[in-house]
């Protein structure tokens, strides 16, 4: 009898042990089988990494594209770094095609843009759900064999929130897209909360918003048992393309989206150029360095933008002079759009401003001015503009 009750205190002990925080941490879902094959048997892989600084920097990406050459030997990897400081998902829908999908067959990709989402573009729900799901939705409808995995990091405010047993609002916005399309998450933000509640890990240690080595090794680590994980139960048929759900979780998600040149909105007020940077107040970042933007400093003058789509935008560098940009859509009403942003002060800042986010799909006119009105932080009533964004 002792034996019989020690041996069931065991297996209740053993099943009801919870779960690590890596475990609970890490959102597997759908199939990892096309990676793993194109890795293991054709040899040759490309990956992506997508999103702001986090991903810019040399911080987890390299990791985990280390961990990728460790594991695969005689596998040649090309590597697209094509994170961009303070982008946020709405831009990443956008600079999809051109910075991603342009540089030909992706076979697994990772994406971050939770914490930009929250403090730099400071989103509502609906801003996160679109650039998200235009992300997803634009990456596997035009490489249906794509792998996608998605990683949220975290800043000191949504820290806050998920020792509060709240989850910040990109993450959930962005939780819900990737729950719709099943693609797995890495919960990097909860699995720092955790360790620190538990002692394991203090703030400091972790890095920061931006993390230092410790930190990024998290993050890494949490990757590789999510596709260790996924790669156990692989598949060795022929390749499969991920399903697509018919419905949109937002008929205006920027899942179409893409860049339009702004090159034949010059004129002789709206100039096509390579701005003169060290003549010019305020830091510049060199990702920009040797581009021609559309650019005008004269309140009062006019371009226009013609283009077919059901939204238009502009990704701009907006700087402590940035102005106030007015917009006629097919001759309607002339609408405001500040393109200052806070971080504009001491910064040529990257953003994109939308203009009209609820056309009908079609052949589209718009007016553009620089507005005489400037917010009261800006220097001048200046417009940079690197592209315009339609969704197509």
């Amino acid at each position: 009898m002792h034996f019989i009750s020690s041996f069931f205190i065991l297996v209740v002990f053993l099943v009801f042990q919870p779960v690590s925080a890596a475990e609970k941490n890490i959102k597997l879902r759908g199939s990892y089988s096309n990676s793993y094959n194109q890795f293991n048997i054709n040899k040759t892989g490309r990956v992506a990494f997508m999103g702001g600084s986090i991903t810019q920097m040399d911080g987890y990406r390299p990791m985990v594209s280390n961990y990728l050459k460790a594991k695969f030997i005689e596998t040649k990897f090309e590597f697209i770094n094509a994170g961009i400081s303070s982008t946020c998902s709405t831009t990443g829908a956008f600079r999809l095609k051109e910075h991603v999908l342009d540089k030909g067959k992706v076979d697994l990709f990772f994406v971050e843009f939770a914490v930009n989402d929250d403090q730099d573009a400071a989103h509502a729900k609906r801003e996160c759900v679109r650039g998200m799901e235009g992300i997803i939705r634009h990456a596997r409808t035009a490489q249906p064999e794509m792998d996608i995995v998605v990683t949220y990091f975290v800043n000191p405010r949504m820290l806050d929130q998920l020792r509060e047993g709240k989850v910040p609002m990109p993450i959930a916005a962005h939780e819900e897209v990737l729950k719709h399309y099943n693609v797995s998450s890495i919960f990097l933000a909860q699995e720092v909360a955790d360790q620190i509640s538990a002692g394991k890990l203090t703030w400091a240690k972790f890095g920061g918003t931006h993390p230092k080595p410790a930190g990024n090794a998290i993050a890494s680590e949490l990757i590789q048992k999510l596709l260790t994980k996924a790669w156990k139960v692989n598949s060795p048929n022929a390749k499969s393309n991920h399903k697509i759900p018919e419905p949109l979780i937002d008929q205006r998600s920027y899942y179409r989206g893409d860049f339009l040149s702004p090159k034949s909105g010059s004129n002789e007020s709206w100039s096509w150029s390579v701005p003169e940077w060290k003549k010019i107040p305020g830091s510049f970042r060199n990702t920009f360095a040797g581009m021609k933007l559309l650019c005008c400093e004269t309140p009062g003058r006019e371009t226009i933008v013609k283009f077919n789509g059901s939204a238009l935008g502009a990704y701009v560098l907006a700087g402590p002079d940035a102005g106030v940009i007015e917009v006629s859509m097919d001759g309607g009403a002339w609408k405001s759009h500040d393109l200052y942003h806070r971080y504009s002060r001491g910064l040529h800042y990257p953003r994109t401003v939308m203009f009209a986010t609820d056309l009908k799909s079609s052949d589209h006119t718009a007016r553009i001015r620089m507005s005489k009105k400037s917010n009261k932080a800006s220097k001048g009533s200046s417009a940079r503009i690197l592209n315009f964004t339609v969704n197509r």
